[in-house]
C-alpha cells in the first residue's frame, strides 16, 4: 500500500504518523508539489511520499534561488539522503490561530499597505531585498504569477514618496495544495533599514492576517531564524505561538552562515568588515581576525596574506592613507588635478574667519582629520554660530576648516582598483511626526530602528548640532510635530549619525564617474570612497569636498563592493560571473 509522508504538525491527533492517500482528507493533495516564490520554492513535505523525494527536490534547486522545504516530519531522514548538500535549518516556527484574530483599528499612519500591482513594484522589492542582504527575486516569474491565487504579495508604500518600503509573502495552501487543514503562511517579510515610520512590518503581517482570515483560512504560519529577536517579538505580540514545524534547506553560498560556524570572533566583527571576510571564506580564503573590535584581520590564500582593517589594507600606503586624513591635502592635491573642489581656510580665530564665510555666504566647519561626521556643522552662516562651530570641531581634532558649502545632494561614490563600483546619495536624518510624540522622542525611536537594522552602526546624536539644525526650522526637541510632519533633525548625512543611503549608481553621469575614477589616482588609493556634492547625480555638475581612506563598503547593497575588494586582493578567486 502506498503511503503518504505527512507532516506532525499538519495532522490531526487521531491521524497516525503515515496516512493511507485514500483517506478522504488526502486524496485530492497533489503529489511533489513546489510552491515558486520568486526566491525560490517552498516544498511543502505534505505532498511527498518519501524523505527522499523531498530530498531530491532540493537537490535541484535552481542556480541563485534557495528552496525551503517545510513541515518536515523525519528531517534527519531527508538530510541522511545527502548530508554533504542538505542541512536542518535553525529557524523556529511559529503559528497564529485566525479564529480569535481581532484586526486593529485603524489608525493614521504615513504609509499605506496594498497589494503588488505594476512592473516598477518588483524592482523595489528587489532593492528592498538586496538592502537587507535577502535573496532577490525572479522579476518575469514574480509579474507571471501575480494575479495567482498561490501566492499573494503585500507592500508597504510610503505616501508621500511613493517609496516601497516594506514587503511580505503569503502563502495560501488551500490553493497551492489543496490542505485539508486550511492553512497558510507568511515568508521573506522585510522592511526598509531608512523607514522613517514605526510599524511597518507589524502593518504587514497584519494584512496578511486579515488577508487569510477573510479567505476563510484557519491559521497562518512564519519560520523565522532563531536568533532574530525583533522579529520573534512581533510574532509573540500579535499571538503567535511556537509549534514544532522543521525545515531543510540545501547547502549553497546564499544559506552558507545558517550552516557553518564563523572562524574564530568573526561573529564578533562589525558589519563592513564581516562583509568582506564572508565573501572571502566563499573563495576557500583562510580569514583570521586579529582584533574584532576594531576590526583589523587577516586574509590568506596559498603564499598571499594580507591584513585588513575593514576595507583598509596594507594595500593602501601610508602616503595615500595620510593625503585622505588631512582634508586641505586631499582637496589641494585634487585642486591641482584640474578636478572641482570647494574653497576652504584654516581656522585660526581672526575676523578673516568671519571675511571668508561672508564671501562664501554660508560655509561647513569640519575637524581637519575626523571620520564618521563627528565634529561637522552645515549651512553656517551667523558669527556666532560660526564661533561655537570651530569650538564642537576642536573636541575632535586641534586644527579646524572652514569650507565653502556647496549646497546640493550628498553623494559617496566607492572606487576599488581605479574603477568605479557603486555609488550612493546620502540624505540626512528625519523624523516623521504623528501628533503625540515630541521630536526628541521621535529621535530615540528612529535610532532604535536604525541600530537594529545596521548593527548598531547608526543612530541619531542628540546634541547641540541637532538642536541648532531644528532651531533653524523653528523647532525645539520639545516640540510635538503634527501627524505626517517630515523635520530633518541633522544637516549632515553621515550614515553613523542616522542618515539615509540610496544606490544611484545605475544613473551616475559619465562626467562624475571619470572624476571619482581620476581622484583616486591622484591620491593613489587603490580604494576609497569619495564624497562629492550634486545637485543631481544624473548631472555633470558637482564639487569634490572629501575622501575616505576606508569606505563602509556594507553601505552599498545591491552593488557587489565586496566581491570587487577581494578580486583586488587575490585577483585569482575572481569568478568569471
Amino acid at each position: 500500500m502506498t503511503r503518504k509522508y505527512v507532516s506532525r504538525a499538519l495532522r490531526p491527533a487521531s491521524q497516525p504518523l503515515y496516512m493511507d492517500e485514500s483517506q478522504p482528507d488526502m486524496r485530492d493533495m497533489p503529489q511533489n508539489k513546489a510552491i515558486e516564490c520568486g526566491w525560490g520554492r517552498i516544498i511543502p513535505a505534505q505532498t511527498y511520499e518519501t524523505p527522499t523525494g523531498i530530498a531530491e527536490a532540493l537537490l535541484n534547486e535552481r542556480p541563485g534561488q534557495r528552496d525551503i522545504a517545510f513541515y518536515v516530519l523525519r528531517p534527519h531522514l531527508v538530510v541522511n539522503h545527502a548530508p554533504q548538500e542538505l542541512f536542518l535549518d535553525p529557524s523556529e516556527s511559529y503559528r497564529r490561530h485566525l479564529g480569535d484574530y481581532h484586526p486593529k483599528r485603524a489608525s493614521r499612519r504615513g504609509f499605506t499597505v496594498r497589494r503588488l500591482r505594476t512592473r516598477s513594484d518588483v524592482a523595489a522589492i528587489n532593492a528592498l531585498y538586496r538592502s537587507r542582504q535577502m535573496v532577490p527575486v525572479d522579476t518575469k516569474r514574480v509579474w507571471r504569477d501575480r494575479i495567482s491565487r498561490e501566492t499573494t504579495w503585500a507592500i508597504a508604500e510610503d505616501q508621500t514618496t511613493g517609496e516601497i518600503i516594506g514587503v511580505a509573502l503569503g502563502v495560501d495552501h488551500v490553493e497551492a495544495f489543496k490542505d485539508p487543514q486550511h492553512g497558510s503562511s507568511l515568508w521573506s517579510l522585510a522592511v526598509a533599514p531608512q523607514a522613517a515610520h514605526p510599524g511597518v512590518g507589524e502593518a504587514l503581517v497584519r494584512y496578511l492576517l486579515e488577508f487569510f482570515q477573510a479567505r476563510g483560512r484557519a491559521w497562518m504560519d512564519v519560520s523565522v531564524l532563531h536568533n532574530n529577536e525583533g522579529a520573534i517579538a512581533l510574532y509573540d505580540k500579535l499571538g503567535f505561538q511556537r509549534v514544532q514545524v522543521f525545515a531543510v534547506k540545501r547547502r549553497n553560498a546564499i544559506n552558507e552562515t545558517l550552516f557553518t560556524q564563523p572562524v574564530d570572533d568573526e561573529g564578533d566583527l562589525n558589519p563592513y568588515a564581516r562583509l568582506i571576510t564572508e565573501e572571502a571564506r566563499k573563495r576557500g580564503i583562510h580569514v583570521k581576525v586579529i582584533d574584532a573590535e576594531a576590526g583589523y584581520f587577516q586574509l590568506e590564500l596559498g603564499g598571499r596574506s594580507i591584513i585588513c582593517r575593514e576595507s583598509l589594507t596594507e594595500l593602501t600606503s601610508a602616503i595615500a592613507m595620510s593625503r585622505c586624513q588631512d582634508k586641505r591635502v586631499t582637496l589641494r592635491l585634487l585642486r591641482e588635478a584640474g578636478l572641482k573642489v570647494p574653497m576652504q581656510r584654516l581656522a585660526d580665530g581672526s575676523a578673516e574667519d568671519t571675511a571668508f564665510m561672508a564671501e562664501c555666504g554660508a560655509v561647513v566647519v569640519k575637524p581637519v582629520e575626523g571620520e564618521q561626521g563627528k565634529g561637522i556643522s552645515v549651512n553656517i552662516s551667523d558669527e556666532d554660530e560660526l564661533a561655537a562651530a570651530v569650538e564642537r570641531a576642536r573636541a575632535y581634532c586641534d586644527r579646524v576648516l572652514i569650507e565653502q558649502f556647496c549646497p546640493g545632494q550628498d553623494l559617496r561614490i566607492v572606487v576599488i582598483d581605479y574603477r568605479v563600483v557603486a555609488a550612493a546619495v546620502r540624505r540626512p536624518p528625519e523624523v516623521v511626526g504623528d501628533g503625540r510624540s515630541t521630536i526628541k522622542q521621535l529621535i530615540k525611536k528612529q535610532s532604535r530602528r536604525r541600530e537594529t537594522a545596521t548593527g548598531g552602526e547608526s543612530s541619531i546624536p542628540i546634541d547641540a548640532e541637532t538642536e541648532r539644525c531644528l532651531a533653524a526650522q523653528g523647532f525645539s526637541l520639545s516640540d510635538v510635530p503634527e501627524h505626517e510632519t517630515r523635520v530633518t533633525v541633522r544637516n549632515t548625512a553621515n550614515l553613523h549619525t542616522g542618515g539615509t543611503i540610496h544606490d544611484v549608481t545605475d544613473v551616475l553621469h559619465p562626467e562624475l564617474k571619470a572624476a571619482a575614477e581620476e581622484a583616486a589616482r591622484v591620491l593613489d588609493i587603490p580604494v576609497t570612497g569619495l564624497d562629492f556634492m550634486v545637485p543631481d547625480p544624473a548631472d555633470d555638475t558637482y564639487v569634490v569636498i572629501e575622501a575616505n581612506e576606508r569606505p563602509g563598503l556594507a553601505n552599498h547593497e545591491p552593488q557587489p563592493t565586496a566581491e570587487r575588494f577581494v578580486d583586488l586582493l587575490f585577483p585569482r578567486t575572481r569568478r568569471n560571473d
